[in-house]
């Protein structure tokens, strides 16, 4: 790097520290000249929390980099993770990365169902005092625009966004919302409100956090050391895009729409995976409960929201791709984002396998499977479904020589229908029963439901596998 280079870095880093003490020493001056009380600092940190939430979620979106994914969780539509390439809403701006929706969506799942709902009982159950006033709507003002000017001027004009992934930008919203979820503990038991030592305390430790964050982010070497766990090293990885063979097309197969739409039905259940679909399906049990139907309603709404955009992710993850033979490569293709999705070569020490889906044996289409593509998470593509496998082998000169999936098999088609059967009657007859009132009926079901849920499941999928 020139000189000039680090000097403009510096002048940028500062430019960037002024606005982040202006933003965040705002509310010391209400709390220290205009006698705003723990509650305005509250109203301050969630109004800042939740733009910030809502900016952070548009941000990943044009996010370059890959993210790892985090440990041990499904995020929502996870199946975008696999999608490569993106499309322009304006010319002059960045792609939108359909992978990075996932992680969007997990910012905004986490507030749907933590910090909204608690911050509403809150509100209701506290009835702190009115904290409205023409100085705090100003400060909020300010914190909004100044976000907005950052997401323009810095992450948009200055091609921030070719630096980040998607994972790394979940860190800020993550903690900002730690830091409202304390604070409102602490308002709820700290009296109405709190001592000016301890709100100049939060305003500074905040305001120390957000100038480190900032020199870590620009700067990239932490003062702590290398032990800083504010820092992940393992929130980024290179952009996953592939470059296409430099060969033409020699055959180019579309799969079955019909049937990925069919497949998609059997995935719904994922959509409920994770923190969203569970709250989802426990609102609509407690709305069911309560028999209010303006929030069964609402329930309903919010579930078949989820089941509606389950499908459309499904769809958009398998039905608009078209696999091209080129060369001695079979490339899988996104038409719509016009991007390479997966590319491996083929020989004769290729693993193609059928795989025994249930939409293919209820519509009579077909899916391979290919071992050891590392282009993909978990090593295993796919191909299809096809409305004819055959077919599709030969166009593609694949070296598949068993195309047969497993005989029908009415033995195990009846056994796994006999025991789905006992499984259902345990909650259905609770509602048969006369000792046992509906409302109890529907609040055991709601309980212990999830529990029957994973057997019928598994019981379901036994016997569409051998229809």
């Amino acid at each position: 790097m020139t000189l000039r280079d680090r000097i403009s870095s510096w002048t940028f880093v500062l430019g960037g520290a002024t606005a982040v003490l202006g933003a965040n020493l705002l509310p010391l001056v209400g709390v220290v000249a205009l006698g705003w009380s723990l509650w305005s600092l509250l109203v301050v940190y969630w109004a800042e929390a939740f733009s910030t939430v809502l900016l952070a979620a548009v941000k990943t979106l044009f996010a370059e980099r890959g993210s790892p994914g985090l440990s041990g969780q499904i995020e929502p539509l996870h199946e975008l993770r696999e999608k490569r390439g993106g499309w322009n809403l304006r010319a002059t701006w960045p792609p939108i990365y359909p992978r990075n929706i996932p992680f969007a969506l997990s910012m905004l799942g986490v507030w749907s169902v933590t910090v909204l709902p608690l911050s509403i009982f809150y509100w209701l159950a506290a009835e702190p005092p009115a904290v409205l006033s023409l100085d705090l709507v100003l400060g909020l003002g300010a914190l909004v625009v100044a976000q907005v000017a950052d997401f323009f001027f810095e992450y948009i004009s200055t091609e921030q966004y070719t630096e980040v992934s998607a994972q790394e930008i979940m860190r800020t919203p993550a903690q900002l919302t730690v830091l409202v979820l304390s604070l409102g503990v602490f308002a709820a038991g700290g009296g109405r409100t709190g001592g000016l030592l301890t709100l100049v305390s939060v305003v500074l430790a905040k305001t120390t956090a957000s100038l480190y964050r900032l020199y870590l982010e620009h700067v990239g070497t932490p003062i702590i050391g290398p032990g800083d766990r504010l820092v992940d090293e393992d929130a980024s990885e290179p952009p996953p895009e592939l470059e296409l063979p430099e060969v033409e097309v020699q055959a180019r197969v579309s799969v079955s729409a019909t049937s990925v739409l069919l497949g998609s039905v059997w995935s719904v259940a994922f959509g409920f995976a994770n923190r969203l679909g569970l709250g989802a399906l426990a609102f609509l049990g407690l709305a069911v409960v309560s028999r209010e139907p303006v929030w069964v309603a609402l329930g309903l709404l919010i579930v078949c929201a989820i089941v509606a955009a389950r499908v459309l992710s499904y769809f958009f993850r398998y039905g608009t791709v078209e696999y091209q033979r080129r060369g001695d490569t079979l490339v899988a293709y996104d038409t719509l984002l016009e991007a390479p999705q997966w590319i491996v070569t083929v020989d004769s020490f290729t693993e193609f396998s059928v795989k025994n889906a249930i939409a293919d044996r209820l519509l009579g289409t077909g899916t391979l499977t290919i071992s050891g593509v590392e282009s993909v998470d978990g090593g295993e593509a796919q191909v299809g479904p096809v409305g004819d496998i055959d077919r599709v082998v030969e166009t593609l000169q694949l070296p598949v020589e068993e195309t047969e999936r497993p005989e029908r098999d009415p033995a195990v088609i009846g056994a796994a229908c006999v025991l789905m059967l006992c499984f259902v009657a345990v909650p259905a007859g609770l509602f048969f029963s006369s000792r046992v009132s509906d409302a109890m009926a529907g609040a055991l079901t709601v309980l212990f439901g999830p529990f029957l849920l994973l057997p019928v499941g598994v019981l379901l999928w036994a016997a569409l596998s051998r229809i």
